[in-house]
């Protein structure tokens, strides 16, 4: 039999009295591509940084090509031509793609910049990548920005590649990109792992399929031998229907008129060019775009937090029947006026959570201004978190956990089940599922169904586009801050949604 790339044996990792990793065996070949299922909190990514030299393991052992190596630190993981490709991107981007490639290589020559580029330009003249070496950074779509990461673990002479979620900001197109440059660095020799809870695109890509549920390791198939509804069980250790209910909307009522939208980030630039739309009660309008195209200040504004230009956002109040502009007015302005906008930021430590406070403080957040006395009261908050913890299966070892100690998934799941206990009539998510796990995204696509059947008007933003066809009724299509189209989700189809994804002028009008 052939020997592994890489072969993990034993390996244990803990983290206090939390079991992170317990026992995991894995191997990996070469010439083969690996996908890394579990659900969140399941053990992948620290399986996957103890190989990277992030983490070092508890018990177990390493071996590379049938040598046993200690992998101390990612300098270590590079020495036996390791690279691991994260989901959030380590780039200057003030410098160029060559720039940032060739950052941080040791070398006794001096640094030739010609050198670099052509050596970048060989690299993606044998696998298919296309990129300008000279481009800055901050001039480049996110695709281009990944494909700069995976080419600086290649120049530094990577031949086993980590990527974790490595399609989770990319269009259908690009995504199809991607797996032909792996399927060519496949060819090549390369041993592949890819972390991803896609398993449509698990089942194109991967010869084989390993699987963690709790930090154990469950077992490898392979993918011409397995399909969606086993891989499912696998992970979760029970039968998942996979399907998302598309319930008919319920007397839909013109909750929001977006009228004329401009607005400009800090620097000048324009963010958002005539954005006319209007979102329904007991209607879900899904946004989709590639990252960057102006999603993230589209919700902003409606939630108070983004200046405009000009425009006018008009919500009609279920209460009085009365037409408020919400223009420029604060969130708390616009609380104050009765209207209840919740909004889950794509951000989720950065603007939604306090990631040093405890998950009762952080349900706190949204109550604190209602206290009639000097002391704080903790009850409401606690029973809150712990019906959170509960409904959403949160993994924490109780509700004075701080945030930051959970993972990307869990975090997500208590940002979610505080902004819908707000109990909206209109709810903004932006990338709800990011990160987590086939059973913890259908619970959140279920209970966005079931605030739908209550009446709530829902702007869900999303990366997906299988996910966006199935659960939205409408589609709200935005390229370079225009809407390029806006689609029946019922009859639309994935390459026409990201056709019109690539497209920068707008042209359309009302949803």
């Amino acid at each position: 039999m052939a020997t592994a790339a890489i072969e993990l044996k034993n390996i244990c990792k803990r983290f206090g009295s939390i079991i992170a990793n317990n026992g995991i065996n894995l191997s990996v070949y070469n010439g083969e591509i690996l996908s890394l299922l579990g659900e969140n909190g399941s053990g992948k990514t620290t399986l996957m940084n103890m190989i990277s030299g992030i983490y070092f393991p508890d018990e177990g052992h390493i071996f590379i090509n049938g040598e046993e190596v200690f992998i101390r630190s990612p300098k270590d993981a590079f020495k036996y031509k390791i690279g691991m490709i994260h989901q959030h991107f380590k780039l200057v981007d003030v410098f160029s793609a060559a720039e940032n490639i060739a950052l941080g290589i040791e070398s006794k020559e001096r640094f030739n910049l010609k050198k670099a580029i052509e050596d970048v330009k060989a690299i993606c003249d044998r696998y298919g990548f296309e990129i300008e070496p000279e481009k800055k950074i901050y001039e480049m779509s996110v695709s281009e920005k990944q494909t700069v990461e995976i080419l600086k673990v290649l120049y530094r002479g990577a031949d086993i590649l980590i990527l974790d979620e490595p399609t989770a900001v990319l269009t259908p197109q690009e995504a199809q990109k991607l797996f032909a440059v792996l399927r060519k660095m496949k060819e090549d020799g390369k041993s592949i792992i890819i972390i991803t809870h896609k398993l449509h695109e698990v089942l194109s890509l991967s010869d084989r399929v390993s699987v963690l549920r709790k930090g154990q390791y469950i077992g490898t198939v392979k993918t011409s031998e397995t399909n969606e509804a086993e891989l499912t069980e696998m992970m979760v250790g029970r039968k998942i229907e996979l399907n998302i209910e598309r319930t008919e909307p319920v007397e839909p009522v013109k909750r929001l008129e977006i009228r004329n939208i401009n607005c400009k980030n800090r620097e000048g630039v324009q963010m958002l060019s005539n954005i006319n739309f209007d979102a329904y009660s007991g209607e879900i309008l899904g946004i989709a775009g590639i990252a960057g195209s102006g999603q993230k200040e589209l919700l902003e504004a409606i939630a108070g937090l983004q200046h405009l230009e000009s425009g006018e956002i008009f919500y009609n109040n279920p209460k009085n029947g009365k037409a408020e502009n919400l223009r420029d007015k604060t969130p708390l302005q616009i609380k104050e006026l009765g209207v209840r906008l919740s909004f889950v930021p794509e951000d989720r430590l950065g603007m939604g959570l306090v990631g040093n406070m405890d998950i009762i403080d952080n349900m706190m957040l949204r109550s604190y201004r209602k206290g009639k006395s000097l002391f704080v009261q903790r009850k409401k908050p606690r029973n809150l978190a712990e019906k959170v913890i509960n409904d959403l299966e949160v993994v924490t070892p109780g509700p004075t956990t701080p945030v930051r100690r959970l993972s990307g998934g869990n975090v997500q799941k208590v940002l979610v089940g505080r902004e819908i206990a707000a109990a909206p009539t209109v709810l903004m998510v932006a990338y709800p599922v990011r990160g987590l796990d086939i059973n913890s995204s259908y619970l959140i696509y279920n209970i966005l169904n079931e605030q739908k059947q209550k009446g709530v008007a829902i702007i869900f933003v999303g990366e997906d586009l299988d996910v966006l066809l199935e659960l939205c009724d409408k589609i709200l299509v935005i390229g370079s801050g225009s809407i390029t189209g806006i689609v029946d989700a019922k009859t639309a189809t994935k390459e026409e949604i990201g056709l019109l994804m690539t497209k920068s002028n707008g042209g359309a009008s009302n949803a």
